[in-house]
């Protein structure tokens, strides 16, 4: 969580979680995402359940670079009262210190003593019911149309870490539609218990986990199709419409005429 390996191992992101940051930068990253991607949407399908009292384990796809923003927009705003820690290779956390404030801990890639500090951290992070451990199952970027979903293998050593824990797919998607930015599609699977996974070799707990995503991800890919947003409850809209002097013509135009005006490219593709 600040510089690579050594300090990754040993610093407790329980400990260096600070609410008030967490509050601040889920603002800043709200009104960045505003201003780059159209809307944030899950599909009414999959909207989270009440999981219960149980520590958390979400595994996503891995599809770009906008994954930890949804991360931080999806957690903070469809799980009030629990916390989010995520991991994060060491080296390029050293670049985004602030976030060892706001559940980012540190990870050494490919070694056998980054993930047994991974394990040991996890573990520590799902020790209470109100924790969430949000990261990405490839451990790679892969394309939402790979299949097999990859698993990376330290997912498949979690359920022994934290059997207590449910294990909840996330798929994620960012298409573009009718407008000139894209959208941030999301859906939440059925969770697997821990202990399931725990009683099955580990060989196996690759396939189930990869299975689940894949369902989750296939489901939200028709949605996506449709480009319909009535599938799916909006959490965050931005601006529509190209912005810039045409836009403020268009506008001027429209109030002269005394007709109400529509920013969309398209609207018939459906309110935000």
């Amino acid at each position: 969580m600040t510089p690579p390996a050594r300090v990754a191992a040993g610093d407790d992101p329980v400990a260096l979680y600070d609410p008030r940051r967490m509050a601040f930068f889920h603002y800043m990253f709200g009104r960045f995402f505003r201003k780059h991607m159209r809307a944030a949407r899950v599909a009414l399908w999959g909207v989270p359940q009440h999981y219960g009292d149980r520590p958390l384990v979400v595994f996503a796809n891995h599809p770009g670079w906008w994954d930890g923003v949804a991360f931080m927009l999806l957690s903070q705003r469809l799980f009030p009262g629990r916390r989010m820690f995520i991991p994060m290779d060491a080296g390029a956390l050293t670049r985004y210190r602030f976030m060892t404030r706001i559940g980012v801990f540190g990870v050494e890639n490919a070694t056998p003593r980054g993930a047994v500090a991974f394990l040991r951290t996890a573990r520590l992070v799902l020790g209470a019911p109100d924790r969430m451990l949000w990261m990405n199952a490839p451990g790679r970027f892969s394309d939402p149309r790979e299949r097999p979903v990859p698993i990376a293998l330290g997912m498949t050593r979690l359920p022994e870490m934290a059997p207590e824990a449910l294990f909840v797919p996330l798929a994620l998607d960012y298409p573009f539609w009718s407008e000139r930015k894209p959208e941030m599609l999301c859906a939440f699977g059925q969770p697997i218990s821990g202990e399931t996974l725990a009683a099955l070799p580990r060989e196996s707990r690759v396939a189930v986990l990869s299975d689940a995503l894949a369902m989750t991800m296939d489901r939200l890919a028709q949605d996506a199709i449709t480009r319909d947003p009535a599938r799916f409850e909006t959490l965050l809209q931005g601006p529509e419409g190209m912005g810039g002097i045409y836009e403020l013509w268009r506008r001027l135009r429209s109030a002269m005429k005394g007709q109400t005006f529509d920013p969309r490219h398209d609207p018939r593709g459906g309110a935000g």
